[in-house]
């Protein structure tokens, strides 16, 4: 029996792993929890956490919490343009760059260095117990009122780890895929 696989993405130049394109589509699925996990923050809900600094007023966390999860969505999107075709010619409704090809290294260049900067910013290494160095050297600590909610706030957050170096990997495919296509065009 022969299994028919569809194509891994029919709209780019050259075929996307589907590995890649997977990983593109998975990546904003990926980060919804922690975006969740962040909203009854807002509202001074403290999710079992304690011996936190008292939060902002309601006007100011709302705001700033909804905007924060709305962003990181939206960023987590726009890897989608590492293999979809949107990635390689602008989208026509954008003013100046519509319908025109996107330069490889104009697409690549900022993921990577959005990768590099995610991996870099949420990246910590345990020192056991509560206790967590930061890339910053600060040692932070996150205490819980019950181990329900340590595991609730480990299971929502700990995937953000990964966002970095996804886009990471996501960059340099997206770049050897559009590189060698470029080469053989003669055009950067």
């Amino acid at each position: 029996m022969i299994l028919h696989r569809p194509p891994a993405v029919n709209d780019t130049a050259r075929p996307v792993p589907r590995w890649a394109s997977r990983l593109a589509h998975a990546l904003p699925l990926l980060l919804l929890p922690s975006c969740l996990w962040r909203l009854p923050f807002a509202l001074h809900f403290e999710m079992g956490q304690v011996g936190q600094p008292a939060m902002p007023p309601h006007w100011i966390s709302v705001p700033y919490v909804l905007t924060l999860s709305v962003l990181t969505e939206l960023v987590a999107l726009l890897t989608l343009g590492l293999v979809r075709g949107w990635g390689e010619v602008a989208p026509s409704w954008i003013p100046l760059i519509g319908g025109k090809p996107v330069r490889p290294l104009a697409a690549a260049l900022p993921a990577l260095l959005g990768g590099l900067a995610l991996t870099a910013f949420f990246s910590s290494i345990p020192l056991g117990g509560d206790r967590h160095l930061t890339v910053h050297g600060i040692v932070e600590s996150v205490g819980y009122s019950a181990t329900a909610w340590e595991i609730l706030a480990i299971v929502c957050v700990a995937p953000t780890a990964a966002w970095g170096p996804i886009t990471i990997v996501l960059a340099l495919a997206y770049w050897r895929r559009r590189h060698s296509e470029t080469a053989r065009a003669g055009t950067y």
